[in-house]
């Protein structure tokens, strides 16, 4: 889910670094050249197309600074593009501007979109019935679970397949492009993590038929084809595990037999942020056959210290099975000095990752960015 809605950001504690000390305790890491391959250490950005390019270049020579690879620039939220796109409202083509200033500072480029919502008014009037709907019958176009952007595309559908294909391989397109992020690639969530359920005056003591996706007539025929049910007919939804392999399955499907080929194809890295909470999002990702995977361990959302991040990074390893690397991703506005970043970022270590990934540059103020110099020095 969106980050910054759903967090109350509470003041700063602890006692950290201060930024004279860590000056003089370690020195910047030198510019090199691009990192062939996967990046250990990336970071999340919203860029503004209102900056010039000297804007940009400013900024990554910057977060190149504090030793990190990559940028994870966000280039589709769910309406206008910022990338050219051929049946896509682009507001307008950002990304081919950052692609080669990114470069120019020693960076990768993985463009972050969004997967599942779309809030584009054309779309919604054109095609309302590629929307995914809840277990009362409310499609999530004109039903909203949470915040006004949730309006999820059914993951089921050929013709929303395709259209979200057709971004991935736009983007594959661009021939500079190291690789292609995805985001939201999933359903709504049944359950929110148990920290943002008070910012809606909820309480998810069990799944609710308003957050339960998806019942579209798609899904319902497929799933009655299949074994003979209705979906509308089950009973006791949340223990049937049929019906939850089924939408498991959906989303899995899209990426893998649409998502990925369409990056591979043109030898694109493709790369997700995931839930630790998958079940409760449907996105069963350790089935995903992305290239690396970044799970968002945002340990307040979930009410947990800081040590829960190396737990879930460890439990994540174990689910895949595999050798796909693992960054664990760190919300910045739960990590308020340098010392809990450091501690984070241990705990990651300890736990299995590869490297992490910060959310987001925006939120990085001079003392913190001093932290993630430090920390990355001493990896």
């Amino acid at each position: 889910m969106k980050r910054k809605k759903f967090i109350k950001i509470l003041g700063s504690a602890g006692i950290g670094l201060s930024i004279s000390s860590l000056a003089q305790s370690c020195t910047p890491p030198k510019v090199s050249k691009i990192k062939k391959g996967l990046p250990n250490y990336w970071i999340w950005m919203r860029p503004s197309s209102e900056k010039s390019d000297d804007d940009f270049k400013s900024e990554f020579a910057d977060i190149r600074s504090m030793g990190i690879e990559a940028v994870l620039p966000q280039i589709y939220a769910s309406n206008k593009a910022l990338f050219n796109i051929e049946g896509y409202e682009t507001e307008t083509p950002l990304l081919e501007r950052l692609i080669p200033l990114a470069h120019e500072a020693g960076l990768q480029i993985h463009a972050w979109m969004w997967t599942m919502p779309c809030n584009n008014p054309r779309i919604i009037s054109e095609h309302p019935d590629w929307y995914a709907v809840n277990r009362k019958n409310e499609p999530a176009h004109a039903h909203l679970a949470y915040v006004d952007y949730y309006k999820f595309l059914c993951p089921r559908k050929t013709d929303v397949r395709e259209f979200v294909q057709h971004r991935v391989k736009a983007l594959a397109n661009i021939s500079d492009l190291d690789g292609i992020h995805l985001d939201y690639v999933r359903l709504p969530d049944v359950i929110l993590a148990e920290a943002l359920q008070p910012n809606y005056n909820i309480v998810q003591d069990q799944e609710y038929p308003e957050y339960d996706y998806c019942y579209c007539k798609t899904c319902r025929d497929a799933y009655k084809d299949k074994s003979g049910i209705d979906p509308m007919e089950i009973q006791d939804p949340a223990n049937d595990k049929d019906w939850y392999q089924f939408r498991y399955d959906a989303v899995v499907d899209m990426v893998n037999d649409y998502l990925v080929p369409a990056a591979r194809n043109k030898d694109k890295l493709i790369t997700a942020a995931v839930f630790p909470n998958w079940e409760s999002v449907r996105q069963q990702w350790h089935k995903f056959d992305l290239d690396a995977f970044l799970p968002m361990l945002y340990q307040g959302f979930y009410n947990e210290d800081i040590d829960w991040i190396g737990a879930e990074t460890k439990k994540a390893i174990g689910r895949l099975n595999n050798n796909k690397p693992i960054y664990s991703g760190m919300f910045l506005p739960h990590l308020k000095t340098p010392a809990e970043l450091e501690k984070a970022v241990q705990s990651a270590k300890d736990g299995g990752a590869k490297g992490f990934a910060l959310f987001s540059y925006n939120d990085l103020n001079e003392e913190m960015k001093e932290g993630v110099r430090s920390v990355i020095l001493r990896q």
